[in-house]
């Protein structure tokens, strides 16, 4: 076997092809950025069996393609689990320790227990197995690709949910992130439980209603 750092920059097709030989959990998170939400993990076991033709990193992939693609994952992978953390543990651990807990439950909740978890990224939590962390994993390693689709279309899922409930703020259309639109509808309408209180622009508006 190849011997690879923990953290791996410029990954060739060979290395890819050999660390991901066996049963390898690919892990991608969702939603460091928002303001708002949960924090979404996924990690996918893929089989090695049964090739799926057109992963790639999800934000390169319209709306249409990744949830198509996520029918197909959901299908076809040999197990599937999605983690998270909340504001509330957002707001306590920070954003990278609360990402870390959230990849860390997803790999957890696999119903298969993987030789190897390959996350994408520079950082790789404590799984208790073997580990690397993979500088734009998420374009090149199938089964980390596949994690960026379950996680990026269940948290969009969720702000749909979200928007649902309250169509003042957008999120069907911004998924919470620091718009121009989510600042305006913070300035008008205030903050949800949702939202991640210890982020900069939520803080400022939660003391604006406390001043007044």
């Amino acid at each position: 076997m190849l011997t690879l750092p923990v953290v791996i920059k410029n990954i060739t097709p060979e290395q890819v092809a050999i660390i991901s030989q066996g049963l390898v959990a690919g892990v991608d998170e969702v939603g460091r950025g928002p303001l708002v939400g949960d924090v979404v993990t996924a990690a996918v076991i893929l089989d090695p069996s049964n090739p799926i033709v057109g992963l790639n990193d999800s934000k390169k992939l319209s709306e249409k393609r990744r949830n198509a693609l996520y029918q197909v994952i959901m299908e076809n992978a040999l197990c599937v689990s999605v983690g998270r953390a909340s504001p509330v543990e957002i707001d306590q651990l920070n954003i990278l320790h609360a990402t870390m807990l959230a990849m860390q439950r997803a790999v957890a909740g696999l119903s298969l227990q993987p030789e190897r978890v390959l996350v994408d990224g520079n950082r790789v939590p404590d799984f208790g197995i073997a580990s690397h962390a993979i500088i734009k994993g998420d374009g090149l390693v199938a089964a980390i690709s596949a994690a960026s689709i379950i996680a990026k279309v269940t948290r969009d899922a969720e702000m749909d949910t979200l928007d649902s409930q309250h169509p003042q703020y957008g999120f069907a259309k911004h998924k919470g992130y620091p718009t121009k639109a989510h600042f305006e509808a913070l300035a008008l309408h205030g903050v949800l439980a949702e939202h991640r209180k210890s982020f900069k622009p939520v803080a400022q508006r939660i003391l604006l209603q406390d001043t007044f």
